[in-house]
């Protein structure tokens, strides 16, 4: 493991916040901060930084959980900034696109800081448990000297590639699949409801038979079902991811003729549901029934 005694951890949000949580059960000391409020959101027995200049004295290793590519950037802007950093590796858990790594990467190396993508997937819940994947790329051996700390916090992690920007391809991949899982699956229960089956029977069956998928083992029974549409990963998210999965996938030339149309789902639910979790998607489709 590396040789520090104190983690940074920048961002406690819905993710965030429940992954640091666990990093300081884990038994590892942190200074975190949140720009949006550090002392409401930090976790029990953490030291709670003024601001990104006491994270960046205070650590080696810094982790970062933030919304998106601009506030990474910006997490990463002013993390060199400061002249007295002990700062020495930045790992981002966020969710920014392959185009944008690039200039973190530069603000950061340019400055002697390495840089570790590792976005992560599982949701607020899973970063409640404890159980988020993290798709690393960067040093495989930093992250095995790491490990031990990476498992206070992840129920699996995979390196998937030495640059930067390949777990951002494989984070958006992953985020694909589970939204054309969530597109796919409301229209067929819509199709279902339409002809008098019931939701359950219908996932019952599914789950059994070759149409199972995430949605219809997780979402739709756990979510939708019980109409409480809390899976804790809200729709600008997935808005955000498909679509700079779309961009992405435009500009590596590989084909997009489904993704057009499953993004048009996530931006009719962002409309409707701007402040709504994910799955209320079946909400939108549901409602096309003529």
């Amino acid at each position: 493991m590396i040789d520090s005694d104190k983690y940074g951890f920048v961002g406690l949000g819905d993710m965030g916040g429940p992954m640091a949580a666990n990093l300081a059960r884990g038994g590892f000391r942190l200074i975190v901060y949140d720009k949006a409020g550090t002392e409401n959101r930090a976790p029990s027995g953490v030291e709670v930084g003024v601001g990104i200049a006491d994270v960046a004295r205070g650590a080696r290793v810094v982790f970062v959980s933030v919304p998106d590519a601009a506030a990474s950037l910006d997490v990463a802007r002013s993390l060199v900034a400061v002249e007295d950093r002990n700062t020495q590796t930045l790992i981002n858990l966020s969710t920014v696109g392959v185009e944008a790594t690039g200039p973190i990467v530069k603000t950061l190396v340019d400055s002697g800081v390495d840089y570790v993508d590792a976005p992560v997937s599982g949701g607020r819940a899973g970063a409640i448990r404890g159980t988020v994947t993290i798709m690393w790329s960067g040093s495989a051996e930093r992250m095995e000297l790491i490990r031990p700390v990476l498992d206070s916090f992840a129920g699996s992690v995979f390196f998937v590639g030495a640059t930067p920007g390949q777990g951002q391809a494989m984070k958006l991949l992953n985020n694909y699949l589970s939204a054309v899982a969530m597109t796919a699956t409301s229209e067929a229960i819509a199709f279902g409801l339409s002809h008098g089956l019931n939701m359950k029977t219908m996932l019952d069956v599914a789950n059994v038979s070759t149409g199972q998928n995430s949605a219809t083992q997780d979402k739709f029974p756990n979510r939708i079902l019980t109409s409480t549409y809390d899976a804790g990963f809200r729709m600008a998210l997935m808005d955000k991811d498909v679509a700079l999965y779309l961009s992405e996938a435009k500009d590596a030339g590989t084909p997009v003729s489904l993704c057009e149309r499953v993004a048009t789902y996530w931006q009719k639910g962002m409309k409707q549901f701007p402040d709504g979790d994910f799955t209320e998607i079946f909400k939108v489709i549901r409602d096309e029934i003529g």
